[in-house]
């Protein structure tokens, strides 16, 4: 027999800020930029960096996972990845895709459509370069979705790595870079009291951006 697990009593109210119509004039990015920094110096917030990436797999469905944001501009959003993972080719194959960031502590969401292509490989070198050893050799190690017998192959793969590579660096990886999401969507959220939440949304068109105020 199924049970039903009721979460309906769940629920809180939001009062921590507003987004006022004053804010459709600045660059969505200027925004961003300081909601990242006000979530980076919140001392509940662990990983402000982190970030929600849905892809269109060769399935046809949507998946989503969490990944890092290492780098933004108004260019757009930077993360790292296995290029042969299912991520990887998901993004190659459908590269329109969305990011989001939650943080709870602030009661914010940041909401981005967008199309993601490779970075220059000269910048995904340099950020390789700049991550710790064991991160390094960490991607090298795994193939990431592939299915593996256990546990103790990456562990092996990890160990010959460490023997191959204990007098010298490694270089990185081909299979292995960044992603550029180009943002042509960005949506700011903001909890307010009785569900009527600040939603500003800016749209990009022929370079410059526009905003407009959208009902909870």
């Amino acid at each position: 027999m199924s049970t039903t697990n009721d979460l309906g009593h769940l629920r809180k109210s939001y009062e921590k800020g507003t987004l006022t119509d004053a804010l459709k004039a600045e660059s969505p990015i200027t925004i961003f930029e300081q909601w990242f920094a006000a979530a980076e110096a919140h001392p509940a917030i662990e990983e402000a960096n982190a970030m929600s990436i849905v892809t269109l797999g060769k399935d046809k469905f949507p998946k989503a996972r969490v990944v890092l944001l290492k780098q933004f501009s108004t260019e757009g959003f930077v993360f790292y990845t296995n290029y042969n993972s299912e991520k990887g080719q998901a993004i190659l194959a459908y590269p329109q895709v969305g990011i989001s960031f939650f943080w709870p502590a602030l009661e914010r969401q940041v909401i981005v459509k967008g199309t993601a292509e490779k970075v220059a490989p000269a910048v995904s070198d340099a950020y390789f370069s700049s991550r710790p050893l064991g991160s390094q050799l960490g991607a090298m190690a795994s193939m990431q979705s592939a299915v593996i017998a256990s546990r103790e192959v990456l562990e092996t793969q990890l160990a010959n790595l460490e023997a191959q590579y204990k007098e010298h660096p490694p270089k990185r990886p081909d299979h292995w870079g960044g992603f550029l999401v180009r943002p042509q969507e960005i949506e700011f959220w903001q909890g307010r009291p009785n569900r009527l939440h600040d939603r500003l949304h800016f749209t990009l068109d022929q370079g410059n951006w526009t905003a407009q105020r959208l009902s909870p």
